[in-house]
């Protein structure tokens, strides 16, 4: 042991500068992977392809009904044409206009040739 004399330094704290603290904001360059590309773009493509499946199926619907349509005017015009027709039949078959015209021909009922005929 040595008996040098020394200077006992006083407890002092060096005080330290203190810097700012900068919180360091990452700027994170969100980059889609190409596998999510590939989801997102079928997923996109498949939903185009549903839209335009919706449209042309209205589409023809449209056309179809306007179809149905004209095809019932025209049963419905025949309808008519045939119930003028049956009336017109009918009143052509009158007993009193076919024996009016065969008097006008000079024709003359002969009892023994008659036959009667029922539905």
């Amino acid at each position: 042991m040595s008996n040098v004399a020394y200077q006992v330094k006083p407890n002092t704290q060096h005080e330290q500068q203190k810097q700012p603290v900068r919180k360091v904001v990452k700027k994170s360059k969100r980059k889609i992977s190409v596998g999510e590309k590939f989801v997102y773009t079928g997923t996109l493509a498949l939903m185009l392809f549903g839209a335009v499946q919706m449209i042309s199926n209205q589409a023809t619907l449209y056309s179809t009904n306007a179809e149905v349509q004209a095809l019932e005017s025209n049963i419905q015009k025949q309808e008519t044409k045939n119930n003028e027709l049956k009336l017109q039949v009918t009143e052509l078959s009158a007993y009193e206009r076919i024996w009016a015209k065969a008097k006008e021909l000079g024709l003359s009922l002969n009892e023994n040739n008659v036959k009667v005929v029922e539905n």
